[in-house]
């Protein structure tokens, strides 16, 4: 099943190229399958829907957004490397401007991919399963948007592609109202790579977990409901191996609710070790080129992981070794050693921490003896895990502490760490167990907005500004449609 649809979303892959950073909806979508021809079987329904699905690729690249501005990752300049103007050392320290080049990446992400499906829709309304999963897509990407930017446009239509913003509220109802519309016309088991009903629950539950964030109030019963949903369904399983979730071959996960398919030959874009690893790592896992030696973890992070934990497995520290066992060494030939606890963001070549400040992630997999920079995992975008901690967040938050343990401790179990008892079952506790479980994975900065902390004080984040829990309006994007005004404080 995954190759099948691995390949058909291939076959939409150049229509979303650089999706990013275009906002042209004037693109044709098809120019392959004649209409005579057209939505006959479920091949060619997945096929037609190939670019809407290839363009959530762009996801990956983009988590950064995400994790970057928040206090597990951060991005520290390295000598000549990782500097771009400032805006990795923005994101760490929350001082972002409008003129921000990756958060107007993002936007350019959502509303071309929204764009593009706008184009689809109506080439395929005589399917109502193919309508179904495109609109629950662009659902998605308004959830992304609604998390991100708050009163954003909402484009249903190629013909009011410059609409006026709506109140953050009302974006909330909308794609309360879109997800629930389309739930009962999409697959109701597994479709590997695709939206299915579980997957629009689980975008449900994270939309109404943060009900209280994006409409000023909370909705945590119905997270229950619609969590609950999920479970139900006994689709999904907690993998014995909490990293067989991220293996390069991750397709066998039964934890796994939505996944991304990757391919590192025919559908690129899964390269988060080069990202994050050494150039010398290259020797390690002998890697077609050497990394980038930019993302690593912060010193509280990773110091926040209790002992015997398995989760702490994804992130690298210490000496490191080429494959062959010799000691590696950095560009000034000292032994690389990863360090967690490092005491500055931006480094000159003078420091001598600068080449291996910071633990590195390897929460997915990374493939050894790779001849691409692109890796084959798949990009786990929900998984039950999450699942069962939204609803015992939601539990919690309505005073059922002993219920809430039923969700959490079988999470715990398998990281191999004690059972919680009611009295662990708090706010602070449960925000680290979120971290712990889910870092990485691009739902740290929602979650530390929902508990009221992204802008609490951290090693490098010293601006505490409320406003800062949104992101700009990119001023470029004010600059071509004058229906957009900016967000306040920026």
């Amino acid at each position: 099943m995954k190759k099948t649809i691995k390949y058909l979303i291939f076959a939409g892959a150049l229509a979303t190229t650089g999706l990013q950073s275009c906002t042209d909806l004037t693109e044709t979508v098809y120019n392959v399958i004649p209409a005579d021809q057209f939505l006959k079987n479920d091949a060619q329904v997945a096929a037609a829907l190939g670019p809407a699905y290839g363009g959530l690729r762009d996801y990956a690249w983009n988590f950064h957004n995400m994790e970057a501005t928040s206090d597990l990752m951060l991005v520290p300049t390295r000598g000549k490397d990782w500097y771009d103007g400032g805006d990795w050392l923005n994101y760490n320290r929350h001082t972002w401007t409008p003129l921000h080049g990756p958060i107007n990446g993002l936007w350019g992400m959502c509303y071309g991919n929204i764009g593009l499906i706008n184009q689809l829709i109506p080439q395929v309304s005589s399917n109502e399963s193919a309508v179904a999963e495109l609109r629950a897509i662009r659902a998605f990407y308004y959830f992304l948007l609604c998390d991100t930017f708050g009163n954003v446009p909402v484009s249903t239509s190629i013909t009011d592609a410059n609409a006026g913003q709506k109140p953050r509220a009302d974006v909330y109802a909308f794609i309360e109202k879109e997800l629930s519309d389309v739930l009962s016309k999409l697959p109701a088991g597994k479709a590997y790579g695709r939206i299915t009903q579980a997957t629009a629950n689980t975008i449900l539950a994270k939309l109404y977990l943060n009900a209280g964030v994006y409409k000023g109030a909370p909705e945590w019963q119905k997270t229950i409901d619609a969590a609950t949903k999920v479970i139900d369904t006994k689709l999904f399983t907690l993998e014995g191996n909490f990293f067989a979730n991220f293996f390069a071959k991750n397709e066998g996960s039964n934890e796994n609710i939505w996944a991304l398919p990757f391919d590192r030959n025919k559908a690129g874009g899964m390269n988060i070790q080069m990202r994050t690893l050494h150039y010398a790592s290259q020797k390690t896992y002998n890697l077609a080129g050497q990394p980038w030696n930019g993302f690593c973890t912060t010193s509280e992070f990773y110091n926040s992981f209790e002992s015997g934990d398995v989760r702490k497995s994804m992130l690298l520290a210490g000496q490191q070794y080429a494959a062959d066992g010799k000691i590696l060494v950095d560009d000034s030939n000292n032994p690389l050693i990863f360090l967690p606890d490092f005491k500055k963001d931006e480094m000159t070549s003078s420091d001598p921490e600068y080449q291996g400040a910071g633990a590195r992630w390897a929460k997915y997999e990374i493939q050894k003896n790779n001849t691409s920079n692109d890796q084959d995992n798949d990009w786990a975008m929900f998984r039950l895990a999450d699942v069962h901690l939204m609803r015992a967040e939601a539990k919690m938050r309505l005073g059922d502490k002993a219920g809430a343990l039923l969700d959490i401790n079988p999470v715990r179990a398998r990281a191999g760490v004690k059972a919680w008892t009611v009295a662990d079952v708090t706010e602070e506790n449960f925000l680290k167990e979120r971290g712990r479980e889910m870092g990485g994975e691009s739902w740290r900065r929602q979650d530390m907005v929902r508990f009221g902390v992204f802008n609490k004080p951290t090693q490098f984040m010293k601006n505490t500004a409320a406003f800062r829990s949104l992101f700009p309006i990119p001023q470029s994007r004010i600059d071509a449609n004058p229906n957009l005004k900016q967000n306040p404080g920026y």
